[in-house]
């Protein structure tokens, strides 16, 4: 993709300075532009004498650039001092608090992804519930940064959460106590000998080699290959595009991972595979669900297009652009939308997201056929899909099958908690089997 430079004016000028410069075509387009400017600061000054508080010029500037960017995309932002530091903080450090991830909703805060081992995921706190109080001070019509400062804390000191859940008729009180929130990108176990790798971002500049040091641990222990993976990307709200390029080529040998394309036709660029797949092409099942976005709908796309892995769960987020951020100065930048990318067979999952191959409801989950799955298609300002998105393509509830009938409670009988998990690594096992016979036999035949 070529280099994108970003100009930062030194000045700002009237549109009648300009206007003897230009040529006719393009002095009526900037004349406009120009007029639009002048308005923009009669506005500006006119606040600035006749509000009825003192307001100082930066928090205006700042509003105004922060409208200017709400009006592109849902995911170009400009970058204040305070938001650098917490894009630090999430790719390289840790921070006491809940282990949420939130966003503002019509004044309300709601909740995107709760962390996997973090007092808000062992509070039972899902994806699509909306906080209304802390300490039973009402959040609405404040911030979100206002918010995230509050649940953010010393470690050791609790908080009241008051949460609505859609699907339940009155509200609930959780009791939860900040910890010190290390953001581990990467957790691997073994279960049936099949290994089971838990992605839970892409935002750490190291998961990559987390995966492969999760794949050489299951292999350590267990003294050989597993029977295949899981790969569990199950609400991961994304992160770098180098390191969504990194997983995918863990299990690729050969093929494209990615392509993203900008403004331009010829604004191209295609990654691909290295050799060498690190899983030795054992069978793999990566799971999905409608937090998993982004950096992770990319891993899921490109195995899935590639014949390498079975995607199972339910359809994916669908947040399928790509945002640089560029530097304005040493303290601020602008995060901007500046690219779509496209998984191997050239589809774009903006807007659609990807589709599972077995469409596997979470049915552990009590609240699973009332809980609103929040995506990419719901956020205002969201980027169209220039492909026509196939509306009949929904969750399925899984009524017509009998597998997934049974009830939360009559699964947490039998021992299962995770009904996704348990149903992948059974159907992973059950795809190795013709695999693990003739290795057998083999080894049997060697040994005569």
């Amino acid at each position: 993709m070529k280099t994108k430079t970003l100009l930062r004016s030194v000045g700002l000028f009237g549109a009648g300075a300009l206007a003897a410069t230009l040529t006719p075509a393009i002095s009526a387009v900037d004349m406009s532009t120009y007029k639009e400017l002048d308005q923009f600061m009669s506005v500006f000054e006119r606040v600035r004498a006749d509000y009825v508080d003192k307001v100082d010029d930066r928090t205006l500037m700042k509003g105004a650039i922060d409208g200017m960017l709400a009006s592109l995309d849902p995911h170009s932002a400009y970058l204040d001092a305070r938001d650098r530091q917490n894009m630090r903080t999430q790719t390289q450090g840790s921070y006491g608090g809940l282990g949420l991830s939130v966003t503002m909703e019509d004044g309300a805060v709601k909740i995107m992804t709760a962390q996997e081992d973090t007092p808000a995921q062992k509070a039972g706190l899902k994806t699509g519930d909306y906080i209304t109080h802390l300490d039973g001070k009402l959040l609405y019509g404040g911030t979100l940064d206002e918010a995230v400062d509050q649940m953010r804390g010393k470690p050791g000191s609790k908080i009241a959460i008051t949460v609505v859940r859609p699907g339940r008729d009155k509200p609930f009180d959780v009791s939860l106590t900040r910890e010190l929130i290390q953001l581990k990108p990467v957790k691997w176990e073994v279960k049936d000998q099949v290994g089971i790798i838990n992605i839970n971002t892409f935002v750490n500049a190291n998961t990559g080699d987390s995966v492969r040091a999760a794949i050489a641990g299951i292999q350590k222990s267990l003294g050989r290959d597993p029977l295949g993976y899981v790969i569990d990307l199950r609400s991961n709200p994304g992160g770098l595009l180098d390191q969504a390029i990194e997983v995918s080529d863990i299990f690729l040998d050969r093929g494209e991972i990615v392509s993203q394309r900008g403004r331009e036709k010829n604004d191209i660029e295609r990654r691909y595979a290295t050799s060498g797949d690190l899983a030795h092409g054992l069978p793999i099942i990566v799971l999905v669900d409608a937090g998993s976005a982004s950096a992770a709908e990319i891993v899921a796309g490109a195995l899935q297009d590639q014949k390498r892995a079975l995607v199972m769960g339910e359809k994916s987020f669908g947040k399928g652009s790509v945002q640089t951020v560029l530097e304005l100065s040493d303290e601020t930048a602008l995060k901007l939308t500046t690219a779509r990318y496209y998984t191997p067979s050239g589809r774009s999952v903006q807007e659609g997201g990807i589709t599972p191959d077995l469409l596997v409801p979470q049915i552990s989950d009590a609240d699973y056929k009332s809980r609103p799955r929040l995506r990419e298609a719901d956020l205002r300002r969201h980027l169209i899909n220039e492909a026509k998105i196939d509306d009949k393509v929904l969750e399925d509830d899984g009524k017509t099958d009998p597998r997934f009938i049974l009830t939360a409670d009559a699964l947490k009988k039998q021992g299962v908690d995770d009904f996704q998990l348990d149903y992948a690594v059974k159907t992973l096992s059950r795809m190795a089997q013709p695999a693990l016979r003739t290795a057998l036999a083999g080894a049997k035949h060697g040994a005569r």
